[in-house]
């Protein structure tokens, strides 16, 4: 994945570049982005994108801090994902509810992490990009509401 900036119609965003294989990428644009740059499916807008530095390391919490250490495949399989996958399980882990669920959740990342998976995948909450998960180094900018757009003729 490639992090990027840029506008939409003006409307600036910041996302992930996913890769398609042979050296393509692709950008998902969710309704949330069509709306506030005020675009519909199907229409032509002006795009702007550039690449942003290496993305910064997510804090790791200290609980999977002490688990990876006690678990050696688990910490090799860690320095060997890329951050972003680091940014995934940590995601996973720290939008758990109840403190068992986070237990349970770094148990199984251990193994998980151990058996060779790279990533943590499918769950609710794993947009990554969500302005309830907002780190010190993002700005977020309010979109409008698609509901309250109003036809001016």
């Amino acid at each position: 994945m490639v992090m990027v900036e840029g506008t939409i119609d003006s409307f600036p965003f910041r996302a992930a570049l996913e890769p398609i294989g042979k050296g393509g990428h692709w950008l998902k644009v969710n309704t949330a982005l069509r709306d506030a740059a005020g675009a519909d499916t199907g229409d032509t807008v002006a795009m702007e994108i550039t690449r942003v530095g290496e993305e910064p390391e997510t804090r790791m919490p200290m609980e999977l801090r002490k688990a990876l250490r006690v678990a050696p495949g688990a910490q090799a399989s860690w320095a060997d994902i890329t951050p972003m996958a680091r940014q995934n399980w940590i995601l996973w882990i720290t939008t758990a509810k109840h403190a068992e669920t986070r237990t349970r959740r770094i148990e199984n990342a251990c193994d998980m992490l151990a058996s060779g998976k790279r990533r943590v995948c499918c769950f609710p909450g794993l947009t990554w990009l969500t302005k309830d998960y907002v780190t010190s180094r993002e700005t977020w900018l309010p979109l409008p509401n698609s509901k309250a757009k109003t036809n001016k003729e």
